[in-house]
């Protein structure tokens, strides 16, 4: 009690209302989503190793890298930055959308989860009608997906829906979360690695991945080229940053250029390496089959060469 009979909040400290809950809470869900994320897939490596099932350690250092770098862009003081910034705010867009997906998914945690559940349990049946549900087919389709990651950029970003969205704070973690759910639903079926309604050859997959490339350059080049502020919520940086709105611009501009290219890069020399490894297991199951029946196959094919000869002749 102080000195008025009223319970008191310590010497210079505001009292601790509703809305200060809400103005700070938003930071926290991403970091609860993050610990989270990491305690499931321990449960899961967990589980595996306890009835003697290997798991990839790469597989769990990707997860794990992913996962980090999503707190790293939301749970530090680049996220403050990223509100009065544009730099920091596309810093934080091209990693948690071309960046974190990518690792995540490289982790593999849906075929984790299948194979940590238990096989006749209800939660896993759920979840195999769930990947293979006409919803999750829908939005895996690059019909969707492409469009959807070209929207985010140019029906955002040049749109009032973005300074909307950053006038406040739990608007600027929705965005975060938006652009995460779209880098994972683009990249999921590109990556190949855990199971999905589809899986689209080696080639085509290839192709979704470079459908989105000139849009991206041409949206960094459209910032990088501006001659002036085009996104009203960075055009007036706080002068204790010494920022210039335009050359801030210009540098968010480059990042989303550079991010264009360099993990597509990753993403197509693990397409690259999954087209190697899949050919490889094609032939040694061929060599098996041919092992098996004494290679019958090419026993009856070169019986139709020798008829073609004797017909010649």
């Amino acid at each position: 009690m102080d000195h008025d009979g009223h319970g008191g909040h310590g010497a210079g400290l505001p009292p601790f209302t509703l809305a200060r809950a809400l103005e700070f809470s938003p930071d926290a869900v991403f970091l609860t989503g993050c610990l989270l994320a990491l305690g499931l897939y321990a449960w899961g490596v967990a589980r595996l190793r306890r009835r003697g099932d290997a798991w990839g350690a790469g597989r769990t250092v990707s997860y794990a890298l992913g996962v980090l770098s999503v707190a790293a862009v939301t749970c530090t003081g680049l996220n403050d930055y990223g509100m009065v910034l544009f730099s920091a705010h596309m810093t934080q867009h091209m990693v948690i959308s071309m960046v974190s997906p990518i690792l995540l998914l490289l982790g593999a945690p849906v075929t984790l989860l299948l194979r940590a559940l238990p096989a006749p349990g209800r939660v896993r049946t759920l979840l195999v009608a769930l990947l293979h549900s006409r919803y999750v087919r829908l939005v895996t389709s690059p019909l969707f997906t492409i469009p959807l990651f070209i929207a985010s950029l140019y029906a955002l970003y040049f749109t009032p829906l973005f300074d909307t969205l950053m006038g406040t704070r739990p608007g600027h973690v929705a965005m975060m979360a938006h652009f995460l759910a779209v880098g994972l639903v683009f990249f999921w079926p590109i990556m190949g690695v855990d199971p999905g309604p589809r899986r689209a050859g080696h080639l085509m997959r290839m192709l979704e991945l470079f459908a989105t490339m000139p849009f991206h350059a041409f949206f960094g080049i459209a910032l990088m080229m501006a001659s002036d502020p085009m996104v009203d919520t960075f055009a007036d940086p706080p002068a204790s940053l010494g920022a210039d709105p335009l050359s801030d611009q210009t540098a968010a501009g480059g990042m989303a250029w550079a991010f264009s290219e360099i993990p597509t890069v990753v993403v197509l020399l693990a397409l690259v390496v999954q087209w190697y490894l899949a050919e490889q297991r094609t032939g040694r199951r061929l060599d098996r089959v041919a092992g098996r029946d004494g290679d019958r196959e090419l026993a009856a094919y070169n019986s139709y060469l020798a008829s073609l000869n004797s017909r010649g002749a």
